[in-house]
Order: C-alpha cells, then sequence, then structure tokens
C-alpha cells in the first residue's frame, strides 16, 4: 500500500531565463532590459509557467505506481460496508477543529509489540485514538506491506480479530506477483540486486472527525517516500502527499483498527531542493529509523 507523489529525478521545467528584450544604446552599445511579471518582484527570479512543464518519463512512472497503490486500498476496502462495517454516523459527531500538538502530561503508549515493533496500549480517550492513528498509519504505509509473513504480522497486530482473516485474505489478492512486479519487486516482495524498496510515511498532524467511547474516527495527514532506489530503477524514489482515514474501535483495552482508506493530498508546491541520489536515498533509509508518533 503503501501508498504513496514529485519524482525527486525530475520533471523537466522552464528555464530561469525571464522574458528579455535587447535595444540599441548610445555609442553603438547594447543594453538589456528585463520586464517584470505580473505583480512581482521585477528583480527577483521569474515564475514558473506551471501549466508548460512538459513531464518526465520518470514523473509519469511514479504517477503510475502511487494509482496502482490507491487502488490496492481501495480493492482491499471494497466490500467493507456489506461486511458490517462502521460508517461516520455509527461513531456519532465529534470535534473538527485541529489542536496544536503539545506535551499533555498523558503517556502516549505502554510499549511496543517485539514481533512488529509497533507502538500499543494507547489511552482512552480522544488523544490516544489520533496517537493509535498515526502509528497504524505508518505501519499500514511501510515496506513491510509488500511481504506476506511482515503483513500477516502487522496486521494480525493492527486490526480488530474479527477483521483479520478477511482483510489477510483482501490484501494477498491486492499483493498478487504482477502487482509487485511493477513496485520492482519479486514474488516475496524483494527488490532486485543492489536495489532498495523504500516506502516509508511520516505523519504531519491527525484529526478526530467522529468519537464515541468505544469508536473513533481519525484522519491522519502524512507525507512520505516511495520508490526504488538503485541504478537503472525504473521507479526511483519519490516523495508523497496523502490522508489516511482510520476508523477505530476500542478492544482489549486498546485502539485496533476497523477499517481504513486513503485519498491525495493536501500536497504543498513542490520545492526546488536537488534530488539525492539512489545511493544516497538508499543510505538514509537504513540509517535513519522511525518514531513512535503520539498526540
Amino acid at each position: 500500500m503503501s501508498l504513496g507523489g514529485d519524482d525527486g529525478y525530475g520533471g523537466d521545467y522552464e528555464g530561469h531565463e525571464a522574458r528579455r528584450g535587447r535595444g540599441a544604446a548610445p555609442e553603438g552599445h547594447l543594453t538589456r532590459t528585463r520586464l517584470p511579471e505580473g505583480d512581482g518582484d521585477p528583480y527577483g527570479p521569474p515564475r514558473r509557467a506551471p501549466g508548460r512543464a512538459k513531464p518526465s518519463r520518470n514523473l509519469i512512472t511514479v504517477v503510475g505506481v502511487i494509482v496502482l497503490l490507491l487502488a490496492a486500498i481501495a480493492f482491499v476496502n471494497r466490500g467493507d460496508a456489506k461486511d458490517g462495517g462502521s460508517s461516520d454516523s455509527d461513531t456519532g459527531g465529534g470535534g473538527t477543529e485541529a489542536h496544536p500538538t503539545a506535551p499533555t502530561g498523558e503517556r502516549p503508549v505502554d510499549g511496543k509489540n517485539a514481533t512488529t515493533d509497533i507502538a500499543s496500549g494507547f489511552a482512552k480517550s480522544e488523544q490516544g485514538a489520533q496517537s493509535a492513528a498515526a502509528n497504524y498509519a505508518v505501519a499500514l504505509a511501510s515496506a513491510d506491506m509488500t511481504k506476506s509473513d511482515r503483513r500477516h504480522q502487522l496486521v494480525s497486530q493492527v486490526f480488530t480479530s474479527d477483521r483479520v482473516d478477511g482483510l489477510q485474505k483482501k490484501l494477498d489478492r491486492a499483493y498478487s506477483k504482477s502487482f509487485l512486479e511493477k513496485l520492482g519487486l519479486d514474488a516475496n516482495g524483494n527488490a532486485g540486486d543492489g536495489m532498495t524498496y523504500v516506502s516509508r510515511a511520516a505523519p504531519i498532524g491527525t484529526k478526530t472527525t467522529a468519537s464515541t467511547d468505544t469508536a473513533a474516527t481519525v484522519e491522519v495527514w502524512c507525507t512520505g517516500v516511495f520508490g526504488t532506489a538503485g541504478e537503472g530503477s525504473k521507479n526511483p524514489v519519490a516523495n508523497d502527499w496523502f490522508t489516511m482515514t482510520v476508523k477505530l474501535r476500542w478492544v482489549n483495552k486498546d485502539w485496533k483498527v476497523d477499517s481504513y482508506s486513503q485519498k491525495d493530498g493536501p500536497a504543498p508546491v513542490n520545492s526546488d531542493n536537488t534530488a539525492s541520489t539512489a545511493d544516497e536515498i538508499a543510505k538514509a533509509v537504513q540509517q535513519y529509523g522511525g518514531f513512535t508518533y503520539a498526540r
């Protein structure tokens, strides 16, 4: 799933030269005049025309892969309503205002699962539900989802017990051999020699949209990096922005996932940072560990 923004390896952009004209000055010299664009600073950098840049093949490939990942999530969630999945109306109205992240004195988690290393023991509160949703979003967008054994362990911990069996079957069908090949992975979810598959998300913020004492719906706004790092990769690592909606239930003194879905954005304007090499990206993923996220 993982699921997915753009390719840091480069779309084609307009050049930095603005409209310029030349005119003959006295004594035969040439003078160069830079014309201002719109209401902006006439001496600042020219604006790019966003609609005129031609997308590169890498960008088209990345967009295609993200679409595939979103399709996998949609496939997994298809039929949830028929299976008795909860709806927003089941949990009643909740606050929709975002609140700043700040220390509250409430312990975010009691520990981590020894097998999956996912946080557990969240507080029975709105803050606890948001912490759970943020941590689960990271897990569901991770590279572990492409490996059958790790995926089964992850799903067994994260989801309510009555959802596990049905979801395992759906995910096994979604992460089929042909789907994994489109991500540049073999049937076991492994990248080729000299390649590193990257799928890591980082929550930017959370919002509770519905809640009761035993259920909550939380939206988790995330950014992330997804793709395959390595020489000759057809799916270069790119940045993405997405929002995951996680429906939770309070079960056995902890928040567990009842269902989840994902949509694109909100996404900011791309910056002009120089893309790192594939080797730098691969090393960063290996050397920088993830966090336990708490509200």
